[in-house]
């Protein structure tokens, strides 16, 4: 696996982390109605955790960015949306249909196309 693909898989875990750190600040914060509720949020462990998580990502996609076209590199930002329910499913117990798991075989597979037509 080239040193590229290794970024960009990266890449996506992270921002899939960062997701499921996201869920859990959402999971145990107050009712977000007011911006006091948003403050007490802001200093939550789990939604620090994510920003960090996201700070690192960013920095992580202009180091990418250097190095992959952007018509190869952004097509692994979609495995987000394959990995992210997946990782609901395993860490919220959460469900999915059988759209959502044909849909998410159809994007891993569109980005492993992408990554053998640019190799």
């Amino acid at each position: 696996m080239s040193k590229s693909n290794i970024l960009l898989i990266g890449f996506t875990i992270i921002m899939s982390a960062g997701q499921m750190l996201f869920k859990i600040a959402a999971d145990r914060a107050d009712t977000l109605n007011s911006f006091a509720s948003l403050l007490r949020l802001s200093v939550s462990g789990y939604f620090l955790g994510a920003l960090f998580l996201y700070a690192i990502a960013t920095i992580l996609w202009m180091l990418i960015l250097q190095q992959v076209p952007l018509s190869r590199a952004y097509p692994f930002a979609a495995l987000g949306f394959a990995f992210v329910p997946a990782a609901g499913v395993v860490f919220f117990s959460e469900t999915v249909n059988w759209q959502y798991v044909a849909g998410a075989v159809l994007i891993i597979l569109g980005v492993c196309v992408i990554g053998w037509a640019n190799k």
